[in-house]
């Protein structure tokens, strides 16, 4: 006879583990309670309609028009399917997978069709003040990431855990967090929540928010634009081979057509492992995939030592080509990170013949229940090797540029540049730019060695010139030690024979002095 209230439900607690079961309880949730509607995410949930639906509706023009039924309904819609059940066709339901864990099959396999499932929405207010403003974001499901100035990720960030509401506040005159002015009493600045504490990916937003001020009132504004406006500058994407056998990462379209060296965030794309030569014996394995920022010290691993990915939402498990055997792929959404639109993506590649052996990794279901996997990230090895493996990659430096690479592993980086997709100003100064010789990595003898080519360079110039120093000395002594011997001998009346003059060619020259010298010396 204890009633419990609760501001937290299915639909808010999605993805955590804080719902459980109760046989001693019964759990009522609210249909009808009003949720944040002016930003909202809908993922796409591709082959899969549902069997029920709450509210269908006919002659709907478009997807968009579908979707915003769905969050204008009287109750809390949170999927719709548009075009799957007939032309023009919209249904919409309050159900999403949260809330469809304790329901056998509730889905239909239609490979075509989609189902649009509501991720997360967001109310953002802004509180403008004397000397600051604030903006105060409310959304509808457990947010746990950062918030953060656009230009200034580490300076003027809030980290958020597990919350429903959270803010940011700005200094108008605080330098860290970068506040524009235009024009008298208007002041700007743009925000993005980012869901994952290193990376930007296309679940996160951005929103331009502004104070404007005047002598009778005070004016808030808040918009969003997800569009990217201007040029984005090509960035330079190099191959790395390495011997026995020739491997190469390469980043690529979904269906490997296309080298891709730039993208936008949620750009779907695939990381591409081969082995160039067809007829090779040999077939490869990856392990330790690690992105890492082009500026400072961030990186993110997204294929662990075992080979199983760390977050299927970042990164897919790697599987192999049905095309070829000798090609791996793993798919994945473009993602970068706050400070840099640089990501460097680094790979251990071990051969192992005449097959690598897959490892068993787990995953969540649709419905939050894990289930096994397969991914070609590790060869059949002993247990004792497999623990010696792991110690050894515990206490490898997590930055080391000379790292060591197991025996017959390769280790392979590549590059691309990849902009967000908020569509703010472009940052004034100008972009980094990579050296076409700044992916070449090669390691397979178990000795890391990195070789500055412009340090080559420079030595063999200081070399160069210590030598003709050397000789240019040498023959200011000699002359002037020829010069006193001649002074001597024709005070003594000696006779000497004259030492030739330099003229002629520059090789005659040379062979005369040097003759000269030596009879000079066995005189």
């Amino acid at each position: 006879m204890t009633c419990e209230l609760s501001d937290m439900d299915r639909i808010t607690l999605a993805g955590s583990s804080a719902f459980q079961t109760n046989d001693g309880a019964d759990y009522l949730e609210n249909n009808c309670a009003e949720e944040p509607t002016k930003l909202c995410e809908f993922k796409r949930l591709s082959g899969r309609i549902l069997k029920t639906v709450d509210s269908v509706y006919q002659d709907v023009a478009s997807v968009d028009e579908c979707r915003e039924l769905c969050l204008s309904s009287p109750y809390r819609c949170h999927s719709y399917d548009y075009g799957d059940t007939g032309d023009m066709v919209c249904r919409l339901s309050h159900h999403s997978r949260a809330t469809l864990s304790d329901i056998q099959d509730p889905y239909l396999d239609v490979p075509e069709a989609a189902t649009y499932e509501l991720s997360s929405c967001y109310n953002v207010s802004i509180e403008c003040r004397a000397g600051d403003m604030i903006a105060k974001i409310r959304t509808s499901k457990l947010f746990d990431g950062k918030v953060y100035a656009k230009g200034s990720p580490n300076s003027c960030s809030v980290d958020v855990k597990n919350s429903l509401e959270f803010e940011l506040r700005m200094g108008y005159q605080d330098i860290d967090c970068n506040v524009r002015q235009n024009g008298l009493g208007r002041y700007l600045n743009d925000v993005v929540i980012q869901h994952h504490d290193t990376i930007v990916t296309s679940s996160d937003l951005g929103l331009a928010v502004t104070c404007q001020y005047d002598l009778t009132n005070k004016t808030v504004s808040n918009d969003v634009d997800l569009d990217v406006t201007g040029d984005i500058e090509p960035a330079l994407s190099e191959e790395v081979v390495v011997d026995s056998p020739n491997v190469v990462m390469k980043i690529t379209t979904r269906d490997g057509s296309e080298m891709m060296r730039t993208a936008e965030v949620g750009d779907p794309l695939a990381l591409r492992f081969e082995i160039l030569d067809p007829q090779s014996p040999y077939e490869i394995f990856v392990r330790e995939l690690v992105a890492m920022d082009g500026v400072d010290s961030s990186e993110i691993t997204l294929i662990d030592a075992r080979g199983c990915p760390t977050d299927h939402f970042i990164m897919g498990p790697i599987y192999k080509s049905a095309n070829s055997g000798k090609i791996l792929l793993s798919h994945f959404d473009a993602f970068k990170f706050p400070s840099s639109e640089m990501v460097q993506f680094r790979a251990l590649v071990t051969p192992c013949m005449p097959t690598c052996e897959p490892v068993q990794c787990d995953q969540d279901d649709f419905g939050g229940e894990l289930r096994s996997m397969v991914s070609y990230g590790r060869k059949r090895r002993s247990v004792n090797a497999t623990v010696s493996a792991l110690m050894d990659a515990a206490v490898r430096h997590r930055r080391e540029t000379t790292r060591q690479a197991p025996q017959d592993d390769m280790l392979l980086v590549q590059s691309i540049q990849i902009t967000d997709k908020f569509g703010f100003e472009k940052q004034q100064g100008a972009k980094p730019k990579l050296s076409s010789s700044e992916t070449v990595f090669v390691a397979n003898d178990g000795q890391g060695i990195c070789v500055n080519g412009l340090g080559l360079i420079v030595a063999g110039a200081v070399f160069l010139l210590g030598q003709l120093a050397v000789i240019a000395i040498w023959t200011y002594l000699w002359q002037r030690r020829r010069k006193q011997r001649q002074f001597e001998n024709a005070s003594m009346g000696s006779s000497v024979v004259p030492t030739p003059t330099l003229t002629g060619s520059r090789a005659d020259s040379m062979c005369k002095l040097y003759d000269s010298g030596y009879a000079g010396r066995h005189f």
